[in-house]
């Protein structure tokens, strides 16, 4: 038998395949949880990363420019937006952009790995414009409106003008889970991270996302 025979009949496994990324949306109204959730899927699924969103609002306490956020000028998002560098954006909370840049969340599909984003239902509706075979949406709920405000309020990382006023948005929020494939009620934190991973890991192992798929499947006539 040849090297290259030899080679053809090794043992080939699921994870093996050359695949392209996924774009992960999770979504929920403020205090759903969201972004705990990406974080736990962070530090257990080496095969993910976080795409960080450019913003025109300012810095919080504890967060660090390029890690949580872009920083920047509503000048510059706006130059950003013009040269067709987001692949989304939208005017959310008290009058701030948030949008996505282009070229790092391309390069990592690319190379196969999946991008998580954590963004509103806004950014979920454009990135099901611009890359619908690419998009996969979760909304996650709060468990109880009172579970919700406790969340927010024990972030103490805003006013209570602001509080407020992210309380009088979530029924808006809310109302646009139709538009999302998947929705998860966040009762219990690691069991929503595992109904996340498994909607991942089906997702990864769709025909389509399978970019060598049609080769593999040629070295397995006899």
């Amino acid at each position: 038998m040849t090297e290259a025979s030899s080679a053809a009949q090794s043992p080939q496994s699921q994870a093996a395949l050359k695949r392209r990324g996924v774009m992960l949306v999770l979504s929920s109204p403020p205090g759903g949880g969201k972004t705990t959730i990406t974080r736990e899927l962070m530090q257990t699924d080496a095969q993910t990363t976080v795409s960080v969103s450019a913003t025109t609002r300012a810095k919080r306490p504890g967060e660090f420019e390029g890690t949580h956020y872009y920083f920047v000028s509503p000048e510059k998002f706006q130059q950003m937006v013009d040269a067709g560098e987001m692949l989304e954006h939208a005017l959310v909370y008290n009058n701030n952009y948030y949008g996505t840049p282009k070229a790092p969340v391309e390069k990592a599909l690319s190379e196969g790995r999946d991008v998580l984003f954590d963004i509103d239902w806004q950014g979920n509706r454009k990135l099901h414009e611009v890359a619908p075979n690419d998009v996969v949406s979760v909304y996650i709920l709060p468990p109880s409106w009172e579970v919700l405000a406790s969340r927010l309020y024990s972030r103490a990382q805003d006013s209570e003008e602001e509080i407020a006023r992210r309380l009088g948005m979530a029924q808006e929020e809310i109302s646009h889970y139709r538009e999302f494939q998947y929705v998860i009620v966040n009762n219990d934190l690691d069991e929503s991270v595992r109904l996340v991973h498994n909607i991942l890991r089906a997702e990864r192992a769709k025909r389509t996302r399978l970019t060598d798929l049609d080769a593999f499947v040629e070295t397995l006539k006899p």
